[in-house]
Order: structure tokens, then C-alpha cells, then sequence
């Protein structure tokens, strides 16, 4: 039985999702060369309001966080506009969205807005090239001065605004899969010896300012954040990452945050020095609204629910395969199965 799935789920007294079906965000690279959603994207994300809650693909907080080709901002008019089509049309389908507000730091590329460089905790370049760009690769980054960082956290706390402006129900914090956040608060990425690196405190200082900046702006209420606690995606774990995830976890704790997203693409996935899985790490250290992602079937996600890992499943691929995933999961029938040729179209 997968009922539960379909039960409605408060967030908070703000924001009530009518079932626990996610749609995860989904980077699919078709905004136009101005970075603005296009109509394409309308009717792609319209066509997916019957989930509780539509992630949106991870938009770019301002020009220096692209990373990959043609993948949406949120840092001027045009953008602003082109995303209230989408909120708009969402909304008139009776869903619901909110905004993965993104800079993907030492993966970001200068090709993109023509710059000298790209920005990370420290100079510690990642391997390897863009994706979709393979002739691009990866440079060495420049070590964000304080004054970056903070113009950082800025730029964050008005992307949320823009968002609102935008017409989503609120922003999702990327702070996952190997970016710029995320790269924060692992030793891999983060070299630092001054107040933002180090030390759990430390690096947990630029992410939990970007969490507070944008609370001041928009509220707790329309507040999440996604997480990676085990390095996989562009960065290599060290066991001294998990006093990090447990000291943010405890300040993440009182912010009551709208949710808490797992990044993952796979959750059978074990860390050593997590003691197993990421999201058992996480719920072990977290008691508010998880939200689970990985790999998940509608089978699985119900039973994950009910055994209390999680409190939300996202669902992925299975969602660009399935525009209608939520009514074919609900009727029983048979899931169109994903392949990669799908990414050359949205529908």
C-alpha cells in the first residue's frame, strides 16, 4: 500500500502540500541564451503540478554561478518574468513551487559570463569538464575574499526576494552535490585558515549566513535547504566532514526551516564516516520535515515513509519520463521507463 503518499502534508501554517510526491530538481538546461525560462519550460512544469511540491531546476543566483549551458537565473527582470510565467501556470493547475536557488562555485566556468575566473572557499581545483561542454574544462579557482563572501550572501538573500517576486512559494537553498555551499563544508574543497574554514564553526559560518540572510527576507516559512552530508558528486569525503553535518544540523535545528532536502542520486549509498547512509545520518541529527530523494520507487518511498526515515519523497527521472507520474502512480498503472535520450526534450 502506498497511501500515505497521497496524504496532504503541512510544512507549515503557510504552506500545505496536497500529497508527499516531490518533483526533485531536475537541471535541463533550456533556458534561452538570456538564461529566461522559456514557454517550453511552462508548459514543462505545468504539465507536473498534480505533485505536492515542484522543485525547480537549479537557478543560477547570479552570473558568476553558471556552470553549465543555458540554465536559468534569477538576478534580473527579464528572468523574474519569464519564471512568473511558470509560477503562474503551476498555480493555475492548483500546485505548488519553489525555487532551488544555486551557485555552483569551483564548477562554475569563466566562459560563461566572460570572466577571469570563478569563485570557491578555496584554490582547490575540481577534475574533469563541463558537462554538455566538454571542451570546457574545469580552471583553478580564486579563494573568495571576505568581501566576496559577503557580497555572496547578498546576492543569495536577493535571489530569494526575485523568487517571491517571481511568484514561488518560497526557494530551496542548494547547498548540496559538490557546489559552492556544499563545498563550504567539506575539507576537500575547503582549505581555508581564516573564520570560514577549519572548524565545524567555521565552515558552517558562510552557509548558515546565507540561510539567515534569506529568512530575514522571505521568512522560515519559505526557507529549505538541501544537503550532501557524504562528499560524492565532485569532491572526495574526509571523515572529519561529519563534526561539520552535525554541528549545521544543530544550528539548522531552531530555524524551522520549511524542509530539509537530501542531495543524492542514489540513497543505498554508504559513507564510512557517516555510519551508513545519509539520510539515516541526517534523521539521526534532525527531527524536522526530511525530505528523501534517491533512486526511490513510489513502492519504496511509501515504506521509507512509514518506517520514519523521511517525511517527503522526490522523485527524479521517473518525472521527466512521466509528466503524469503522480496520477499513474495513484491509478496503478505502468510508469513509462526513463532513458537519457528524454533530456533532448521537454515535454
Amino acid at each position: 500500500m502506498i497511501d500515505n503518499l497521497f496524504q496532504s502534508y503541512a510544512l507549515n501554517e503557510a504552506i500545505e502540500l496536497q500529497n508527499r510526491i516531490v518533483m526533485a530538481p531536475l537541471t535541463r538546461c533550456m533556458a534561452d541564451q538570456d538564461l529566461v525560462p522559456t514557454p517550453q519550460m511552462v508548459d514543462y512544469y505545468a504539465r507536473r503540478a498534480d505533485s505536492g511540491l515542484i522543485i525547480s531546476e537549479a537557478t543560477i543566483i547570479r552570473p558568476d554561478g553558471q556552470g553549465y549551458p543555458n540554465t536559468p537565473g534569477l538576478f534580473n527582470d527579464k528572468q523574474i518574468s519569464g519564471w512568473r510565467k511558470v509560477t503562474d501556470a503551476v498555480h493555475q493547475k492548483g500546485g505548488k513551487i519553489f525555487a532551488q536557488l544555486w551557485h555552483t562555485g569551483r564548477v562554475a566556468h569563466p566562459h560563461f559570463f566572460n570572466g577571469e575566473y570563478v569563485l570557491a572557499p578555496s584554490a582547490e581545483k575540481v577534475t574533469g569538464s563541463v558537462p554538455r561542454m566538454r571542451e570546457l574544462e574545469y580552471t583553478l579557482p580564486k579563494a573568495a575574499s571576505i568581501d566576496e563572501i559577503t557580497l555572496l550572501i547578498t546576492d543569495y538573500a536577493q535571489a530569494a526576494a526575485n523568487a517571491i517576486e517571481a511568484g514561488f512559494d518560497g526557494v530551496e537553498i542548494h547547498g548540496a552535490n559538490g557546489y559552492l555551499i556544499d563545498q563550504f563544508l567539506h575539507f576537500d574543497a575547503n582549505k581555508r585558515d581564516d573564520d570560514f574554514g577549519g572548524s565545524p564553526q567555521n565552515m558552517t559560518r558562510f552557509p548558515l549566513a546565507v540561510i539567515d540572510a534569506i529568512i530575514e527576507r522571505i521568512g522560515s516559512n519559505k526557507t529549505a535547504l538541501r544537503v550532501s552530508p557524504g562528499a560524492y558528486f565532485n569532491m572526495a569525503g574526509d571523515p572529519r566532514d561529519r563534526e561539520v553535518f552535525e554541528y549545521l544540523l544543530a544550528q539548522l535545528e531552531p530555524k524551522n526551516l520549511a524542509y530539509l532536502h537530501l542531495g543524492l542520486f542514489d540513497d543505498t549509498m554508504e559513507f564510512d564516516y557517516l555510519g551508513g547512509s545519509a539520510t539515516d545520518f541526517v534523521r539521526a541529527n534532525y527531527s524536522k520535515t526530511l525530505m528523501g530523494v534517491g533512486g526511490y520507487t513510489a513502492q519504496t518511498g511509501s515504506a521509507a515513509i512509514s518506517n520514519n526515515r523521511f517525511d517527503l519523497l522526490a522523485i527524479g527521472r521517473p518525472f521527466i519520463a512521466n509528466p503524469d507520474y503522480v496520477a499513474k502512480v495513484k491509478s496503478g498503472v505502468t510508469l513509462t521507463e526513463y532513458n537519457d535520450d528524454m533530456l533532448a526534450e521537454l515535454v
